[in-house]
């Protein structure tokens, strides 16, 4: 086959430059390690490739097993919507590897294969550099985001064409929100250093030169006892941005635009500018420092973009949502993308008047919202296989090992790679009987969830605990000694507010009792319940 950048057969487009498998205009999820085997079939279109050639291409300088290849050619065929039985484009060849047979193949001049591509990655970066050898690493630990990935880049380019962008990404703790934001801006600086694309996600305009290059900032909300700061994680950001981008810059435009926030960041006042500054800030309002922020933001995008991440908005105080929500509804042209994450849970939790904002942004169109899923058994097993090539070579992750874990986590990536840390530690990899405990970190985490909640609440989930995975309101209910009403008016609150429980439906008892039936969110969440209670309260309520 004729080598080339796009390759076209049946409704799909496989995009080598940009990372991505496209159909009749939708991106196809898969990992960078699957597109790269398909890549290496498309190639050889036709021909029978082995299992060796296919690891001498996509893994060159690593040992991995067989499973590697079998989960990424199980991800490839659901993204092609493929039957393994009764093929229309990859075969398997009986002992010997697989065959490409789509029909009507064609493709345009200088094609990378999957080798060569790795190859042009290396000459990019050199093979021992401490860049490559960091971002193999940032590749290699994250799995199951490249659709994410790929949406914030298409909102990164209309941010780079002056149209803002508040972009809301959410998910439950661990749900790995602060992984996809440093694998996004690690991307996008790794576009900038080397000159190509980073193989962390595609781009919308992947041959296109990232200019300007963008300013990045980080800030943290923190859980605040009392009053707390005003503005705290865009303070903290926009003193990262003055000492790692241009202070000379910034202060300039904070001096001329935003007197008022430049008071807040005395690092970077001269001490001959304090009194004139106090005089120019005197009487200063609340709107009046909206204003000057959104001014501020706004001179400073014109020329460079800037990437703004506030993690953990949760916890915000009440006046960055206000900015937020200011600075969101500003028709004026800024190169600007504002990521902030935060959980649900807690939001809803605590009657956090930041889902009153998300909403009221999102009915007028003026933000955007991410929600992170939990990972699948394949994505559970594409990483357990990473980790054990890297960690542990020789161990071929094991089907029934990779959904133990799978099972056990819930597909959360925190419990996940917590878990995996653990078995590591322990060694515990040859035992097939293996007993997959509850790492002390994620205890914490649930134990801390679990005394948050309300007595009536614990109760129902002590003795739903005993129950089982999924049980019925009406069983808790007699454990209790309660009317059934009160049990699922305590459970409805938990489902509501997405913790702890999720609702399976309404079952009918033989004596006519009506009752809604519930199940744990996570098996770990039943597990370090029940074993908070007392022995003798678990035998009285079995």
């Amino acid at each position: 086959m004729a080598n080339g950048n796009q390759v076209t057969f049946g409704p799909f487009r496989l995009d080598v430059p940009s990372g991505c498998l496209w159909r009749e205009g939708q991106a196809q999820k898969m990992t960078l390690k699957a597109f790269a085997v398909l890549c290496c079939l498309v190639e050889r279109v036709g021909r029978v490739v082995t299992k060796e050639e296919v690891f001498r291409v996509v893994w060159p300088d690593t040992v991995v097993s067989e499973a590697a290849l079998t989960v990424c050619i199980r991800e490839l065929r659901q993204a092609l919507g493929d039957d393994a039985k009764s093929p229309r484009y990859i075969e398997t060849v009986h002992r010997r590897g697989y065959r490409f047979i789509a029909k009507g193949v064609s493709s345009q001049p200088s094609v990378l294969s999957g080798k060569e591509e790795a190859r042009d990655w290396r000459r990019e970066t050199g093979p021992t550099s401490p860049q490559a050898s960091s971002l193999q690493s940032q590749v290699s630990s994250l799995v199951g985001r490249d659709a994410e990935l790929h949406q914030l880049h298409i909102w990164l380019e209309k941010a780079l064409n002056g149209e803002r962008q508040i972009v809301f990404v959410t998910g439950e703790a661990g749900i790995g929100k602060t992984a996809l934001g440093e694998a996004f801006l690690f991307g996008v600086r790794s576009r900038e250093k080397f000159g190509v694309q980073s193989p962390l996600s595609p781009t919308p305009n992947p041959e296109l030169p990232l200019t300007p290059v963008p300013w990045f900032a980080w800030g943290q909300c923190i859980e605040q006892f009392g009053a707390g700061e005003a503005y705290l994680p865009v303070l903290s950001a926009l003193g990262q941005l003055g000492r790692e981008a241009g202070q000379e810059q910034l202060v300039a435009v904070l001096r001329q635009y935003a007197p008022t926030w430049l008071m807040q960041l005395p690092a970077f006042v001269p001490p001959s500018e304090v009194d004139l500054l106090l005089r120019k800030t005197a009487g200063a309002t609340r709107e009046r420092m909206l204003r000057e922020i959104a001014e501020a933001l706004e001179v400073l995008t014109a020329e460079q973009p800037l990437v703004l991440v506030l993690e953990d908005l949760h916890w915000s105080d009440p006046s960055t949502l206000e900015l937020l929500s200011f600075v969101a509804r500003r028709r004026q042209a800024a190169k600007l993308l504002i990521i902030g994450t935060y959980r649900p849970v807690e939001v809803l939790s605590n009657g956090h008047p930041l889902r009153a904002v998300v909403q009221e942004l999102q009915l007028h169109r003026h933000c955007e919202e991410l929600p992170l899923r939990l990972l699948t058994e394949m994505e559970v097993a594409t990483y357990l296989g990473q980790r054990l090539a890297v960690e542990a070579p020789g161990h071929a992750p094991r089907q029934e090992f990779s959904r133990l874990i799978h099972q056990r986590t819930e597909g959360n990536p925190l419990f996940m790679v917590t878990v995996i840390d653990d078995l590591l530690a322990r060694h515990a990899l040859d035992d097939r009987e293996v007993e997959v405990s509850t790492p002390a970190t994620i205890r914490q985490m649930i134990e801390r969830q679990y005394d948050h909640l309300s007595s009536a609440e614990q109760q129902v989930l002590a003795v739903a605990s005993v129950a089982g995975a999924e049980f019925s309101a009406a069983a808790v209910a007699a454990g209790i000694g309660v009317e059934g009403a009160e049990v699922e008016r305590q459970g409805a609150g938990l489902v509501r507010r997405g913790q702890f429980l999720r609702r399976r439906g309404v079952e009918t008892w033989p004596d006519g009792t009506v009752a809604e039936r519930y199940t744990f969110l996570h098996a770990l969440y039943q597990e370090v319940i029940y074993e908070r209670i007392p022995v003798s309260q678990r035998v009285q309520w079995h």
